[in-house]
């Protein structure tokens, strides 16, 4: 897993089929006019608002993230793969939230340990034994991918709470659509524009039992939240209201929302705030984001919340080393995609393991997201290193270990002209009365030479992603 997969070119420095009208557009380009392609692009998501704020910065202090105009391109035999890997994880992933909420067979047979579930800080035991609708726990899921050396991708870890960046995902296609129409006209490639309505059909197919024509609404914490353009945006797509808790009420264990015309019954609640501040009379008592009465309604079936309260178990890094068991357990199949082999420094011998081999591993919170509260070994001075060690030390069962991949490398236009640099995808997962892989997802891209953390947080960029179709 050591030296990194070129996207665009093989072993011998040939580029691959399917990026040769791409490398055959680039060379006929020059550099000037993608440089002024690049400021365009700036300019124009300025325009509309595509920012995000950084969490411990100044408030009102917001960024862009970066776009690289050079796509990233997936051949439809290797999308194929992807797709049926991504249906099979997510698939066992609700199997498995629906389990543990209910009889839960996979933690009695010690498939899973019953400690890593029933103690973790994102278990909601309120949820035991409640059904949900269409037993889906996580509605939209995102799955981060990444690829190694060998050119095989493996899962880097499951976001089954908020994915977030389908927005960026759909913007970058509407810029590359507008700067780029030549190369769109000269390859058949897989359409994404279509997820907004597909998330709204989804969320319609959540509704409360004998709801003919539900209203969904998007929750938001507000403007202040790094991702609200997002919630704006996914809201504006789907005609639904954007609201935030303040704009919601319970009554008679009925969620409403306040309009010029009166109340209006709410029947589906994409949310995009966190299960601690859902609701104060259950979950945090201090949270001014969220609804009180809420879970009543949730629990008397009036309301479904997309996705559903509890759904961070089955993402925490302490569980991720055990889907491949899920999806035998489940499915009685072979997983499809496989994890980044991972040591749990809860473990004895994993922890002994990982303190001598520091410099070496990327180690991680089981909560951590967003970049933060991770060391990247390699990368890491001395000092960062031993300030680690004392982390681990203090509480090891709070971290997992993994060798550093080389993530895959894509051409990017940098300042000093074309580069190779490292990128993951995260492919969107919409679950409902079927399974939707949107073709692509959101590449991300490190613009630091040599850098593998491609977190918008902490500095990286992001492309559009091109699955060829035929």
């Amino acid at each position: 897993m050591s030296a990194h997969y070129d996207e665009m070119h093989d072993a011998t420095g040939e580029v691959r089929p399917h990026y040769r009208a791409l490398d055959a557009w680039l060379r006929s380009t020059p550099e000037e006019q993608l440089a002024h392609k690049r400021r365009e692009a700036e300019v124009s998501f300025h325009r509309v608002g595509i920012t995000f704020s950084v969490y411990g910065e100044e408030a009102g202090n917001e960024r862009l993230i970066p776009f690289d105009i050079v796509p990233r391109i997936v051949p439809a035999a290797e999308w194929r793969m992807l797709e049926a890997g991504l249906r099979q994880r997510v698939h066992a992933l609700n199997l498995f939230l629906g389990d543990i909420y209910g009889e839960q067979r996979i933690l009695r047979e010690r498939r899973v340990p019953p400690e890593l579930v029933l103690d973790n800080s994102e278990f909601r035991a309120e949820m035991h034994g409640l059904p949900v609708a269409g037993g889906i726990y996580s509605h939209i899921s995102g799955i981060d991918l990444v690829r190694a050396g060998d050119g095989e991708y493996y899962v880097l870890e499951d976001n089954l709470r908020v994915a977030s960046g389908v927005s960026y995902m759909l913007e970058n296609r509407r810029m590359m659509t507008r700067l780029i129409p030549e190369l769109f006209a000269s390859q058949q490639i897989a359409p994404v524009e279509r997820y907004p309505d597909a998330l709204l059909e989804v969320l319609r197919q959540a509704a409360p039992a004998n709801i003919d024509n539900p209203t969904v609404a998007v929750l938001t914490p507000g403007a202040a939240n790094s991702a609200y353009f997002e919630h704006a945006f996914l809201a504006q797509q789907m005609g639904v209201e954007l609201v935030e808790g303040a704009d919601l009420f319970v009554r008679d264990d009925m969620v409403y929302m306040g309009t010029t015309r009166g109340p209006q019954r709410v029947h589906v609640i994409y949310r995009r705030i966190n299960d601690d501040f859902l609701d104060p009379t259950v979950f945090r008592p201090d949270s001014l984001l969220g609804v009180p009465g809420l879970f009543a309604a949730y629990r008397a079936g009036n309301v479904t919340l997309a996705n559903a309260p509890g759904t961070g178990v089955g993402d925490d890094k302490s569980v991720y080393p055990y889907v491949p068991e899920m999806i035998r357990f489940y499915l009685s199949e072979e997983p499809i995609l496989h994890n980044v082999p991972t040591r749990m420094l809860r473990d004895p011998d994993d922890l002994r393991y990982a303190l001598e081999h520091l410099h070496e591993l990327v180690v991680k919170e089981v909560h951590g997201a967003g970049g933060y509260g991770m060391l990247v070994g390699p990368a890491a001075s001395r000092a960062e290193i031993e300030e680690f060690r004392a982390r681990i030390l203090a509480d090891p069962g709070n971290y997992i270990a993994q060798p550093t991949l080389s993530l895959s490398t894509c051409p990017t236009f940098v300042e000093s002209g074309l580069a190779p640099r490292h990128v993951d995808l995260r492919p969107y997962i919409l679950s409902g009365q079927r399974i939707h892989v949107i073709p692509g997802g959101l590449t991300r891209v490190a613009l630091r030479e040599g850098s593998l953390v491609v977190n918008s947080s902490q500095g990286g960029g992001t492309k559009d992603t091109w699955v060829l179709e035929g």
